[in-house]
């Protein structure tokens, strides 16, 4: 595929998001949509972003989505491919199936930002009712990959493989279940989820093109060009978040381009951001407990989780947290690149 077509995507992405900023901030600061902070849930100089506007993951959501399909449309135009045979295409449709499931699990967190916002609190929706509805979806986007052409039930590893057989799909759906709340909890500090990303997406571009998957390789260029157009206004002082509208998106996203590429040790290293993110956090917690049942006082490893705000807490500025994650995911990231070639 000409590589032209993927940078024209990445550029309307960013220019859509960005300027879609202009008009949602406002609009957003008019329905009193801020989001609430919790002292406990970072440090205790995140008060001042209280009422800073959410839900601002709709400005890459839209992005990506239209300039996906405008880049796919003029794919097909340019390869000389017939623009009406997309039903009897597996291609296409792993490809539609993975903006499919980003945006249905674009909903869970958004059902959970307005029960935020309606209820002036940081509760939304249960944990019990989330991983409810993220079961459901998960299983839904892995029966659509096996209809699709994606029947294979082994593990790929670069260095070894095995089959689980019928367990793949029980251990999957823990993956994307896990690794879409990580992504969620990434998004705590200024500009970090949204950086994060923004490398995971370039870093599968490569794999994509690598591993001849042109169509999602336009997805993941319209969608890092719309992380990179959001950033104009969540970089610190943040202007406006993404909320779990965005971040939910962004885990689906990550976690479903990974699975269709089915090179589980790529999506490892690549991811490896997010997982440390959430591994601090039950690191901590557990540690926590035991300590507390042992010794009748709880002790914490880190000063905070996840581990983004123990850097805050000794003395990273967020715009320092944002550079050092980021790079340390595309240095992972090449080195998924690299398993390709085993």
């Amino acid at each position: 595929m000409p590589f032209w077509i993927n940078t024209v995507v990445s550029i309307l992405s960013f220019a859509i998001a960005a300027i879609s900023g202009i008009a949602l901030v406002p609009f957003l600061h008019k329905l009193k949509f801020g989001q609430p902070i919790k002292v406990k849930d970072g440090p205790k100089w995140h008060a001042k972003k209280q009422g800073t506007p959410t839900m601002g993951g709709f400005m890459f959501i839209i992005a990506s989505v239209i300039s996906a399909f405008c880049g796919y449309c003029l794919y097909r135009w340019k390869c000389g491919i017939d623009m009406t045979d997309i039903t009897n295409s597996d291609s296409f449709m792993r490809f539609i199936s993975v903006m499919i499931f980003s945006l249905c699990f674009a909903l869970i967190g958004f059902i959970d930002d307005y029960l935020k916002v309606v209820r002036k609190d940081n509760d939304g929706l249960t944990a019990w009712q989330k991983i409810f509805m993220q079961l459901v979806f998960s299983a839904g986007f892995l029966f659509a990959m096996y209809c699709f052409g994606d029947d294979s039930t082994v593990f790929d590893f670069a260095f070894f493989s095995f089959d689980a057989k019928f367990f793949y799909y029980i251990i999957m759906t823990v993956v994307i279940i896990y690794l879409t709340n990580a992504v969620n909890l990434t998004d705590g500090v200024d500009g970090l989820c949204g950086s994060v990303t923004f490398a995971v997406m370039l870093i599968f571009t490569v794999s994509a093109a690598i591993l001849d998957m042109n169509e999602i390789s336009i997805f993941t260029m319209a969608l890092s060009g719309g992380c990179l157009g959001f950033l104009i206004w969540n970089l610190n002082p943040a202007k406006c978040f993404m909320g779990d509208t965005g971040s939910m998106f962004l885990g689906a996203a990550v976690t479903g381009v990974g699975i269709v590429f089915h090179k589980h040790l790529l999506l490892l290293l690549a991811a490896l951001v997010y997982i440390v993110e959430a591994i601090s956090v039950v690191i901590q917690v557990l540690y926590f407990k035991h300590t507390k049942k042992k010794t009748g006082e709880g002790k914490r490893i880190f000063k905070m989780t996840p581990i983004h705000h123990h850097f805050e807490l000794s003395g990273f500025s967020e715009y320092r947290i944002v550079v050092t994650f980021s790079l340390t995911g595309i240095i992972f990231g090449i080195l998924g690149i690299l398993t390709l070639f085993r």
